[in-house]
């Protein structure tokens, strides 16, 4: 089958886009597909005797199918958990989406069936004051899936952030919504909103989990759908 690429981004910080997309490439093991999981950039590391490591790096290399390095799978990160462009500054770096994105064509030469790469932070995040986080799918030109934090303020958020990758010229390839508050009224009448209000598919729901895991996540994923469409 052909390869089938996708950057995934979310509403904000802590719409669980980590968790999404390592669920993603466990619902693709499942099927037995070769998946890989990039995170390019990333703040927020902890030092160890080999390097610096970012949590969220590790999940998606642990459980991608196609086992690859960590610089290859994280090859920009920073120590302090602030946004990149201002860690790159305070070490006198410049951040370039075509460099990043270079960086993650070397890993997708492997071969996979899907590869995933995570943004950090939502979609304008900057990696410089000239540039921001969706320079990446575009030098890479693939589309986007987006995570929904599914919480008060949701629909705003999906909105916007449906609004600007298609003013960046980026395909959604679809959303999904991941219910990050236990406690959110009115769930379904928000999920519908957005549904109605999108022109984009809603591929997948995660409802609200005390202890999510790529694989229990990966039970409310179509990873078939996914592939095929």
């Amino acid at each position: 089958m052909a390869k089938r690429s996708f950057f995934i981004t979310g509403t904000d910080t802590d719409a669980g886009k980590t968790i999404v997309t390592a669920g993603l490439l466990a619902a693709g093991n499942k099927a037995g597909k070769r998946t890989i999981g990039l995170k390019p950039v990333s703040a927020g590391c902890e030092k160890t005797d080999d390097g610096l490591r970012n949590s969220d790096a590790v999940i998606l290399q642990n459980t991608a199918s196609v086992k690859l390095s960590y610089e290859q799978v994280n090859p920009i990160a920073f120590e302090p958990p602030i946004a990149p462009h201002i860690a790159a500054m305070n070490e006198g770096r410049m951040l370039s989406g075509e460099r990043i994105a270079a960086f993650c064509r070397g890993a997708m030469m492997q071969p996979a069936d899907l590869v995933l790469v995570e943004g950090a932070g939502g979609w304008r995040v900057p990696l410089s004051y000239r540039e921001t986080m969706a320079q990446i799918p575009k030098s890479l030109q693939v589309p986007v899936i987006m995570v929904v934090g599914m919480k008060l303020g949701c629909i705003n958020h999906a909105l916007l952030t449906a609004e600007s990758i298609t003013r960046d010229g980026v395909p959604l390839a679809g959303w999904i919504a991941n219910k990050v508050d236990p406690d959110m009224n009115s769930y379904d009448e928000n999920r519908d909103t957005i549904a109605n209000m999108l022109r984009a598919p809603l591929l997948a729901e995660i409802p609200h989990l005390d202890d999510p895991t790529p694989e229990n996540i990966a039970e409310y994923i179509d990873i078939d759908r996914l592939l095929a469409g």
